[in-house]
């Protein structure tokens, strides 16, 4: 598979992570399909794909997945910045946490069906489709009233992602002058999944990429105090809950 990350647009950079492009072009089947691992990145992604099925929205996921391409696709898409999709779709985004929404069901059918025909019906380079995919992005953007001034939701985003997931939800709702409970209905409706899962999360990617620092020596212990991390038995269930393997396994593959 090709992968290909692009920059947004300035006027997105707030709310969008970056566009991607996937192109699947060895031969594949069924039987053998190609598969790709996905996973959880603390963030809400829309795809688009030339194989006839509709666009859809990809939710927060709590564990990784599979993704098999049986036959040649191309995809163009969106991950948003944590919390930041819902402006763009309309809705709440804990119902789509480990699941899909179709984007005819978002944003209707009569303007996914003109973009669809946008994308795919020339042929077009991956930049010209990702042109396409952040002008309607910033027309949505534009409409009156879509995003809410420094929601809650975000504000805890900034204070986890600042602290690499090692910060006690208690703690975090005191600095944000909160109830426990308040935060946690507030982060749910508005990024996806509880602030605790969203730091574990966060804590786990920090230590997959130290892990993956091939300047690092490998030592799991040390590599858990790093991350904030109890000890290492924690660490190694983290990565069994969000990756299905060892820490072992991940620093060799």
């Amino acid at each position: 598979m090709i992968y290909r990350e692009y920059p947004p647009h300035p006027a997105l950079r707030a709310h969008v992570a970056c566009l991607w492009t996937a192109r699947v072009t060895a031969p594949v089947s069924a039987a053998a399909p190609h598969v790709h691992r996905v996973l959880p990145d603390n963030c809400v992604d829309i795809l688009w794909q030339d194989d006839g099925r509709q666009a859809f929205a990809v939710g927060m996921m709590s564990a990784s997945f599979l993704v098999p391409a049986a036959r040649p696709v191309r995809t163009v898409a969106v991950r948003f910045k944590p919390g930041a999709a819902g402006a763009f779709l309309g809705m709440p985004l804990h119902p789509l946490t480990d699941g899909r929404a179709a984007l005819p069901d978002l944003w209707g059918r009569a303007a996914v069906d003109r973009l669809d025909d946008a994308l795919w019906t020339d042929d077009l380079t991956d930049r010209q489709r990702i042109a396409l995919v952040e002008r309607e992005l910033l027309r949505r953007l534009a409409a009156p009233g879509n995003v809410q001034s420094n929601p809650l939701g975000l504000r805890a985003v900034a204070a986890i992602e600042a602290a690499h997931g090692a910060v006690p939800v208690e703690a975090l709702a005191d600095t944000l002058h909160v109830s426990r409970q308040h935060l946690a209905v507030q982060f749910r409706q508005q990024v996806g999944i509880s602030p605790k899962l969203f730091a574990r999360i966060c804590r786990f990617r920090r230590a997959l990429a130290l892990l993956r620092d091939r300047s690092r020596d490998g030592d799991l212990a040390a590599l858990a105090a790093d991350c904030g991390y109890f000890d290492q038995s924690h660490l190694i269930r983290d990565f069994r809950d969000f990756a299905d393997t060892t820490p072992a396994s991940e620093r060799y593959s």
